[in-house]
């Protein structure tokens, strides 16, 4: 439920800004590979993927979802939030804060979920359509069952296409 309503109000949002917009819309998205380490020692690699709507030349919004695994157990995690870019030429370094849900499981057994938060940025490389995410790296914060969780990282790598 938290995840259809989440995704709702990102739609929404999104469709809603591009008639506030007085500049053209550049949608993107993104795809690739995700490495995360909780502080509680657990290290796991997965995918990572995202669509960012901008609604000025440098702020838009993000949806972010991702999924690791290891030895049988899995965390996903869905978040959205404000995006901020500043494109210069080949270079366009970026900040983001995104809040939302997680999930973490293991395979064929018990599952919890509970709330995220990302706060980071990254570097991404080239002019064209397709552009390469040389680094991502989030400082995340999870919330199960009244515990939280704040020094645990995130490090993506991968490809971004621009619309």
């Amino acid at each position: 439920m938290m995840r259809k309503l989440i995704g709702v109000a990102v739609v929404v949002f999104m469709v809603s800004a591009l008639g506030l917009a007085g500049e053209k819309a550049a949608p993107e998205v993104y795809g690739g590979y995700q490495f995360t380490s909780t502080d509680g020692g657990w290290h796991a690699s997965g995918w990572n993927g995202a669509a960012n709507m901008y609604l000025t030349r440098w702020l838009g919004v993000t949806g972010d979802f991702s999924g690791v695994y290891k030895s049988g157990s899995n965390l996903y995690t869905y978040t959205a939030g404000p995006v901020v870019s500043k494109r210069k030429g080949n270079f366009s370094p970026y900040a983001h804060a995104l809040f939302g849900g997680a999930h973490a499981g293991v395979t064929g057994g018990y599952g919890d979920s509970g709330m995220a938060m990302m706060f980071g940025g990254g570097l991404d490389f080239g002019g064209h359509k397709l552009v390469f995410r040389a680094v991502q790296v989030d400082w995340m914060t999870l919330r199960f069952n009244g515990y939280t969780d704040k020094n645990n990282v995130r490090v993506n790598t991968g490809l971004l296409y621009r619309f």
